[in-house]
């Protein structure tokens, strides 16, 4: 009997849903919706095979930097260790996204010429959907050349309002601008 890869899972309440938290005694390997078990479990799959998933409590610094992050400190998520499946192309596009600024929007295009891969539009379209770890992989901050919101696995209102916190948070407040 194959057994597969031991996951743990944790829940987590932000202010646009609860959120599974996908993990193992090291890193995040999922995050996902609650609506949004379908699109867990096909990610789960295709990146790891066969796996379980056993309910676990994450450690208190993956929740921590989840809250600071939802309560303005943008940054507390970037030092997350996160530890995915996928091909090289995937991983290369995922490690770009993180290097996207918070606050601030590319479009598939320019991630693509990031990459050094600029016509690869279309794949890395496809790699940021295939993204397993929303928010902290930010492929919210992916966006059509005309501006336009697309596509986006936790849904386009949830996309939106990410983006929204995100430059709320990193506009300089007045008192700053006054401080200079």
């Amino acid at each position: 009997m194959v057994v597969g890869l031991r996951l743990l899972v944790d829940r987590f309440l932000s202010p646009i849903g609860m959120i599974r938290l996908v993990h193992d005694d090291r890193a995040l390997r999922a995050l996902e919706f609650h609506d949004r078990d379908d699109r867990l479990h096909r990610l789960l799959r295709c990146h790891y095979g066969t796996y379980r998933l056993e309910e676990a409590k994450a450690p208190g610094s993956f929740r921590l930097a989840l809250e600071a992050y939802f309560a303005g400190d943008l940054h507390a998520i970037d030092d997350l260790p996160v530890e995915t499946g996928g091909t090289p192309f995937q991983k290369e596009v995922w490690r770009a996204l993180r290097e996207i600024p918070a606050g601030e929007t590319i479009s598939y295009g320019a991630q693509a010429q990031r990459i050094g891969k600029p016509k690869a539009v279309r794949a890395v379209g496809l790699a940021n959907g295939s993204n397993p770890v929303g928010i902290v992989v930010p492929c919210h901050r992916v966006i059509g050349a005309n501006g336009s919101l697309t596509g986006y696995g936790g849904g386009l209102p949830r996309k939106r309002w990410l983006l929204a916190h995100e430059r709320r948070a990193a506009e300089p407040s007045l008192f700053d601008a006054l401080s200079d």
